[in-house]
């Protein structure tokens, strides 16, 4: 067994592409070595700005020998039969056997292949497989650019490594033939870095150096900026992407402090952070005692200056400068007008082409946190509206316009800067949230009516002409969407129905609506598929979910999941569990039952017919219960209907322990159905138990 390295040297791979690349490799690389009926004991590959790079651990001399024994057709079968096995084998008729079994005297295809030298198989897939990587964005380069045969592929290659064990592996890529040779740190090495073996790689180039691991690389970003910050009495805000993508732009990664005037903190943080993070890939500081934002940032150089550094912070404060001073004109022209005198132009933003510009959006929401209002405690029917007419006037501001990404955020500042309400501006800064699973839940009233806002009316004009979301399919994000709205609904604790909630937002849109399809309902099964989700992932069963609303008349989510929360309770007790079982029982027989006699055992229970102690307990015990459940739900004591219920428990046992439920006389027998009837009514006061697994 031998290990096999294979390096593929190039210019820059860009940060974001170095990841799937090196999955792309092993993937491409295990299927090849699949084909050939080989397998590696393990698989790891590496990348660099300069470098892709696959190890195969453990991989054999040459391809097992192959024997195949292959029945084709009858040896009296019409020569097109003959011909086509022939074709699908590769041999001759003269190489053919004839053997007879019970069915007949078939041709028989005896193939034996002799297994091949695994640096002759590598010679083979390795250029294949670096011509069918993938990648986002490719190029061709030099004089054969536009020849047809021309590599194509994401920065010109220079240089190939291939060793199995110790031995170069014979191969070509367009021209470029592998060695043993590569390059180390395009800065601090000079000259060709040889590699003997595998084992001797990753040390080869650090000696270059050339950090191999991209985990390491972030690490070492990570430990050194804190350090760094941490001697100049400051925190780093940390960032895992941006953390990732200077692992992805460095090699050999020397985190550097800098600080820039702190006149530019009057901008607001957000637009310093991302002016930073976005145009320098910099690192920024807190205060650790305010927890503000402070003059300072982390660069990532990629080589150990012999100043230390100096001059490469001094360079990366100037650019820094003149980034943020476009940041702060933009922010102070954008001052000079306020929210509402920017509204006109939103009627120049094409929303959807159906559903109007954002203009018209901006109306309909307005409206639509207006009627919200009536329904939050403590919110204010002026200032919602008045929020949510505002909430996207900031699209058409400078800032936004260089970063897309703070929308909302600077509406919320421009808001502030004028002199608005503090709960308008809060709301315009808010109303996208919550934008991902852990990102923050508005509670704040005029806030939720605004965001609730949006996301209805997005969600309800796209339902109406009929943009759903199919598969993987969704370009207008309405499953965040509506994850959204069910957060809010659930973190606010709001007691607002989803169906009214959906009708009032789907209002606007009738003219898409031609009467042969309920939009409202549509959006309702959307958002209970959602919410499955959502709360399959925060530790509820989803057959719990289907088992409430298979009732009816439950769309008020903040009940349900309490409901759902107690039901998940009482089912995971001896209590719970034995009582499903006997309503699954008594729902079997009545299903069968009923079928069989086209009648349906509903009706009163005659207690004259009750002969057996068993079905009295029953019937007195169900006399007590149903009340009493029934009570506790509209008390929405959902925890109290389930001790109700528990009480049923033993009365169920005993009845179908020593109780015949069809008996001979048919009166009794019906009675006795009526009192299953009873149980299954029992257990629907809270739940449909038939829709509960287990």
């Amino acid at each position: 067994m031998s290990d096999f390295l294979l390096e593929l040297f190039c210019e820059e791979i860009p940060a974001r592409m170095q990841a799937k690349a090196s999955e792309d490799l092993a993937r491409l690389f295990g299927e090849k070595l699949a084909e050939a009926g080989l397998t590696a004991s393990g698989l790891e590959t590496h990348a660099t700005p300069r470098r892709l790079a696959l190890i195969a651990r453990g991989l054999p001399q040459a391809t097992p020998d192959v024997h195949e024994e292959r029945r084709g057709p009858r040896a009296d079968a019409p020569a097109q039969a003959v011909e086509g096995f022939l074709k699908s084998t590769g041999l001759s008729r003269d190489q053919l056997e004839e053997r007879d079994d019970p069915k007949g005297r078939f041709l028989y295809a005896v193939i034996a292949k002799p297994g091949r030298a695994t640096t002759e198989l590598l010679a083979e897939i390795v250029p294949a497989i670096v011509r069918a990587l993938p990648w986002p964005k490719s190029m061709r380069w030099g004089t054969r650019s536009a020849h047809e045969g021309a590599l194509r592929w994401v920065r010109p290659l220079h240089g190939i490594v291939a060793i199995l064990g110790d031995r170069v592996v014979d191969l070509e890529v367009d021209g470029i033939r592998a060695g043993r040779t590569t390059r180390g740190h395009r800065f601090l090495s000079t000259g060709p870095v040889e590699i003997a073996s595998v084992d001797v790689y990753a040390a080869r180039l650090r000696d270059a150096h050339v950090i191999l691991d991209a985990a390491e690389r972030a690490r070492i970003i990570g430990e050194r900026a804190r350090d760094a910050a941490k001697a100049a009495g400051l925190e780093l805000i940390e960032d895992a992407g941006l953390l990732a993508e200077n692992a992805g732009l460095t090699e050999w990664p020397v985190p550097l402090l800098g600080d820039f005037d702190p006149d530019f903190l009057d901008v607001p943080p957000e637009v310093i952070q991302l002016t930073m993070r976005a145009n320098q890939k910099y690192f920024a500081c807190r205060d650790p005692k305010t927890g503000a934002l402070a003059p300072a940032f982390v660069c990532v150089a990629n080589i150990e200056a012999s100043d230390g550094g100096a001059a490469i912070v001094a360079g990366n404060r100037k650019v820094l400068a003149a980034r943020l001073s476009d940041a702060r004109f933009f922010w102070e022209q954008d001052k000079k007008a306020t929210l509402e005198s920017r509204l006109p132009k939103l009627g120049d933003i094409v929303f959807h082409e159906k559903l109007g510009t954002v203009a018209d959006k901006v109306e309909r929401v307005a409206k639509l946190a207006r009627w919200l209002a009536g329904h939050i405690p403590g919110c204010d029917p002026d200032l919602a509206e008045q929020a949510a007419r505002l909430c996207k006037a900031d699209l058409v501001t400078g800032m936004v316009g260089e970063f897309p990404e703070l929308q909302g955020i600077m509406g919320g500042y421009y808001a502030r800067a004028e002199g608005l309400d503090p709960q308008i501006a809060d709301a315009i800064r808010d109303h996208y949230k919550p934008v991902g699973q852990n990102d923050d839940v508005p509670t704040a009233p005029v806030t939720v009516a605004v965001a609730l806002a949006d996301k209805l009316d997005t969600l309800a004009g796209f339902f109406s002409i009929g943009e759903k979301p199919t598969g993987s399919r969704d370009p207008f994000a309405l499953r965040r969407s509506t994850l959204g709205i069910a957060s809010i609904l659930i973190r606010a604790q709001l007691r607002i129905g989803s169906v009214g909630l959906f009708r009032q937002a789907e209002f606007p849109f009738a003219e898409y609506q031609d009467g042969s399809r309920a939009v409202y309902r549509e959006m309702l099964e959307f958002l209970i598929d959602r919410l499955k989700v959502q709360q399959r992932e925060a530790g509820a069963r989803h057959d719990l979910i289907d088992a409430v609303f298979a009732l009816g008349g439950e769309d008020d989510l903040v009940r349900l999941l309490a409901r759902v929360k107690a039901l998940q309770a009482f089912v995971a007790t001896d209590d719970g569990a034995n009582l499903l079982a006997g309503y699954k029982r008594a729902a079997n027989i009545l299903r069968i039952e009923e079928k069989k006699d086209g009648v349906a055992y509903d009706g009163a229970v005659d207690p004259k017919l009750l002969a057996a102690d068993e079905e009295q307990a029953l019937a007195a015990a169900l006399d007590a219960a149903i009340p009493a459940a029934e009570s506790a739900v509209g008390r929405e004591d959902f925890a109290g209907a389930m001790t109700a219920l528990a009480g049923l428990r033993a009365p169920i046992d005993n009845f179908f322990d020593r109780v015949t439920v069809n008996a001979d006389e048919t009166d009794v027998r019906a009675n006795r159905l009526r009192l299953l009837a009873r149980i299954r009514a029992a257990a629907h006061t809270v739940a449909d138990f038939g829709r509960i697994e287990g």
